[in-house]
């Protein structure tokens, strides 16, 4: 009602949606991929992008941590902090209303001088002290003519905006990491599963040569090497054992529980994630929409052109209607004698003279701001643009690189199975088993190495898409 009621114009700049240069596609949606899984130009719904896994317990993670992860109910509050300061701007559109009350003593007068020559003084009572109540109500309104008030509520109306952008970019940094631990935690186990099956086999082949050389079938240096062979593969284990119990622990705090809470829950091994066949994109210009960061500088640029109004309105008159009421006496009672009111009203105007320059060196901050605002505007959308084409590129050549991998495995089991074959036979000596072993437990820790960086390279790219509740960022209740 009262910026209805307050007329005139909004000085300043009003605020053009910026409109930044974007490619018509993704140079990396044309990269060949291997393993079946790709991407497509296709508009994409990231809105709940770890469901394309199909985990259920990554599922439950992701949903649980939305609900109790501290860090985003901190963003949570500072959106609420950002709404109670829009209102504490929008209530200059309303004319305040004062009460007050008053009470004081006064008198004048005071002692006689000592005229007696006796040393002491002669004091007179103050007959003119009295007493005066006072109580009364202060009205003001000042009009916003020239739209301070205004330019400063749409600023507000922006900062609201940018603490939303900011709870969402909490958001899909926080189902990014949930998703980044869990995929650590299963390839670290797959890895553990990989290496304890390799150390079986290589013991196995180790009492095998100790019980040859016992024979003398077999020298030293075999016995050594094998068992050379069992100790190097026992020494990549504990590693592995804290990378996972690793990963428990910071998915635990990430759910906002105490970082052995989910051990019982997450100890027992479980496969990485498949990636789905394939991951739509859309278009560079959705990511204007569906970025947080983007949104966010956009809406901390159309805040800072706002305060240039602000800093403007200062320039001109600030027009105003003030008016009183009281009523006073020399006692309480005569507070309720309604011959006893004063009152006034009537208009005011204040208008800066000379201020030093102070005015226009403020409009100079805002607009050097503004320009500031810009310029990170169009940095960050170049910023979203890199981050989406470098984990294109990423997830479809590390499917290549897991392509070839499966060929190494694929190759190094047989050498395996026929160094194993010859070795029985007396046709080569023991060292190529062990190499033969070696070769294929490295290729397939590679290979399980890569099944997790092609997920994680997946969450990179839903991550860069500005995936993760993107409808309704801040109605969940709660946060």
């Amino acid at each position: 009602m009262g910026a209805a009621l307050a007329t005139g114009c909004a000085v300043g700049p009003d605020y053009d949606r910026p409109d930044p240069a974007l490619p018509g596609g993704w140079a990396g949606t044309g990269a060949p991929t291997t393993r079946g899984s790709a991407t497509s130009a296709r508009a994409a719904d990231v809105a709940r992008w770890w469901t394309s896994f199909n985990d259920a317990t990554l599922d439950s993670l992701v949903e649980r941590a939305v609900g109790a992860n501290f860090t985003l109910k901190q963003a949570g509050a500072r959106v609420r902090q950002a709404r109670a300061s829009r209102g504490v701007t929008a209530a200059g559109y309303y004319p305040t209303l004062d009460a007050s009350g008053d009470y004081r003593r006064t008198g004048s007068g005071g002692g006689s001088s000592d005229s007696s020559g006796t040393g002491t003084a002669d004091t007179t009572r103050d007959n003119d002290a009295r007493d005066l109540f006072q109580v009364g109500l202060d009205a003001a309104w000042e009009i916003d003519v020239f739209g301070g008030v205004r330019r400063g509520v749409e600023a507000a109306d922006a900062n609201v905006r940018a603490a939303e952008a900011d709870r969402h970019d909490a958001l899909v940094t926080l189902v990014s990491e949930v998703a980044l631990n869990y995929l650590d935690l299963r390839g670290f186990q797959r890895q553990l599963a990989i290496a304890h099956g390799n150390l079986e086999v290589q013991r196995r082949s180790a009492d095998l040569v100790r019980r040859r050389a016992r024979g003398g079938l077999q020298s030293g240096l075999d016995v050594a090497n094998a068992d050379a062979q069992v100790a190097s593969t026992a020494s990549q284990i504990p590693g592995l054992e804290s990378g996972a119990r690793q990963a428990i622990y910071n998915l635990s705090v990430l759910l906002g529980r105490d970082p052995a809470a989910l051990l019982p829950e997450l100890t027992p091994d479980k496969p990485i994630p498949t990636t789905p066949p394939e991951v739509p994109v859309g278009l560079p210009s959705d990511l204007l929409r569906r970025r947080p960061d983007v949104r966010r500088a956009e809406a901390q640029l159309h805040a800072a052109t706002a305060r240039i109004g602000v800093a403007t309105a200062d320039l001109f008159p600030r027009f105003s209607l003030t008016g009183s009421f009281g009523l006073d006496g020399e006692d309480v009672k005569s507070l309720t004698n309604w011959s006893s009111r004063t009152w006034s009203v009537g208009p005011s105007v204040r208008w800066p003279i000379f201020d030093a320059g102070r005015i226009r060196a403020n409009i100079q901050v805002q607009t050097a701001a503004q320009e500031e605002a810009l310029y990170g505007y169009e940095q960050t959308v170049l910023v979203a643009l890199r981050d989406v084409e470098s984990a294109l590129i990423a997830y479809a050549k590390e499917q290549q690189h897991r392509a070839a991998l499966v060929e190494v495995v694929t190759h190094n089991r047989t050498a395996v199975d026929l160094a194993q074959r010859l070795y029985g036979q007396g046709q080569t000596d023991f060292l190529s088993v062990i190499d033969a072993q070696r070769s294929l437990y490295g290729a397939e820790d590679a290979l399980v190495r890569s099944d997790r960086t092609i997920a994680t390279n997946l969450v990179a790219l839903y991550k860069a898409l500005g995936g993760g509740w993107e409808a309704a960022p801040a109605t969940r209740p709660a946060q």
